[in-house]
């Protein structure tokens, strides 16, 4: 693809359930480790920073080779401290610029880099604002988890809502019995944005339905951005607990 692509794993010390969460080890690597090395396979990325407020996160990616940049601990969110690094860059380094930027989340360790390029892929429609990945949900206690994010998506994979609630409501059937009448869809949560509009988010002043979900991308799609959605069939495993890093030391070796 011919376009410059800015990755950047936003990565906060301070988390009320996990605290120093990236830097918490599995098997070996830290947290945030594996999950830039998991960047770094991606065929798209040009340039891959963890977007840091703490001097600890800072120091040790900078020990195993990896670009760190830090910025400021009064963000609200990730796409905030993403557009800090992009605004940095572009102060600093006028010749060089991005076209995209991907929004990579730090608490993924088992990211797969194709789910980044599949993100990206869709950028060559230059219609496209934003876009994101959703999975097809499989099982009901997943459907009716409020921790797991649902996307209702229109006939040109653009999405109309995201809820933590199940949504569509399946008015007409038992819920035992909604996976098998319809289709839900579960985000995962990894953004792509074009850097003009990354910009134009960030100026955005919270909305109601933002706030009532605590969901980001819903200020977005409030003020008439555009979400394109990619269906991915591969799962991620976010981690949010300690009990969720114990079960991935199972899994990853």
């Amino acid at each position: 693809m011919d376009f410059n692509v800015l990755g950047v794993i936003p990565a906060r010390f301070a988390s009320t359930r996990f605290p120093g969460k990236p830097l918490a080890f599995i098997h070996g690597k830290s947290m945030i480790q594996r999950v830039y090395e998991q960047a770094l396979k991606s065929r798209f990325l040009s340039r891959v920073i963890v977007a840091t407020d703490d001097e600890r996160i800072e120091k040790h990616v900078l020990s195993f080779g990896g670009e760190a940049m830090m910025t400021s601990a009064f963000h609200s969110s990730g796409t905030e401290r993403i557009g800090e690094v992009v605004a940095s860059i572009r102060h600093k380094t006028v010749s060089v610029q991005f076209d995209i930027v991907v929004n990579i989340q730090g608490d993924e360790p088992m990211l797969n880099p194709l789910q980044i390029d599949l993100t990206i892929s869709c950028f060559s429609d230059p219609t496209i604002q934003i876009s994101t990945l959703v999975k097809l949900i499989t099982n009901t206690e997943e459907l009716f988890d409020l921790n797991v994010v649902k996307a209702v998506i229109d006939k040109n994979a653009d999405a109309l809502y995201f809820s933590r609630s199940p949504i569509p409501f399946m008015r007409n059937h038992n819920q035992e019995e909604w996976l098998t009448n319809g289709k839900f869809y579960k985000h995962i949560g990894l953004y792509a944005y074009r850097t003009s509009v990354l910009t134009e988010i960030n100026n955005l002043a919270a909305t109601q339905l933002e706030t009532a979900e605590t969901l980001e991308q819903l200020r977005w799609i409030e003020n008439g951005f555009k979400i394109r959605t990619v269906l991915t069939e591969f799962e991620t495993i976010a981690v949010d607990t300690p009990e969720d890093l114990l079960k991935l030391t199972n899994i990853i070796c």
